[in-house]
């Protein structure tokens, strides 16, 4: 079945921007077909390899990369092995990010746990404010160690 690009762009939600971006970066699967008039013309598969491609850039993955995967696809049997070991690297790359962000996501958790905590015992006055840290200080007390500073 034809589709059009507006029906690819409907249904794969991306823009059709980012379809002729796509095309033009040699991202797709099969070339795209272009009709006399140079409508373009996707098929099925070509939603299906979208949807991979698309998961492959959110997931971080550039764009050279993604074309290299895609060239060692076309290319045919024979390269199994090189398409796997790319595969592999951006999957400890997507993994090492995933930790880094639940290590930020922790951090985001705590801070909220303490700003509802001083808010619901009506003390937020009571937290950090950097443009009066020095001033709330002790003489010999170094900045940063006070005990609402993690505020």
């Amino acid at each position: 079945m034809d589709l059009s690009i507006g029906e690819v762009a409907q249904r794969s939600g991306l823009s059709v921007h980012a379809l002729r971006f796509y095309e033009r970066e040699g991202l797709f699967a099969n070339p795209v077909r272009r009709l006399a008039n140079g409508r373009r013309v996707y098929h099925e598969e070509d939603l299906e390899w979208l949807a991979i491609c698309t998961k492959l850039r959110s997931s971080g993955m550039p764009v050279a990369t993604i074309r290299q995967y895609i060239e060692l696809a076309r290319a045919g049997t024979g390269n199994e092995h090189e398409r796997l070991e790319l595969l592999r690297r951006h999957e400890a790359q997507v993994e090492a990010r995933i930790r880094e962000l639940q290590g930020a996501l922790d951090v985001m958790r705590e801070k909220v746990r303490i700003y509802e905590d001083h808010l619901a015992r009506g003390e937020a006055g009571r937290l950090w404010n950097p443009s009066h840290r020095d001033a709330e200080r002790a003489p010999d007390q170094a900045p940063g160690t006070d005990a609402v500073a993690a505020s």
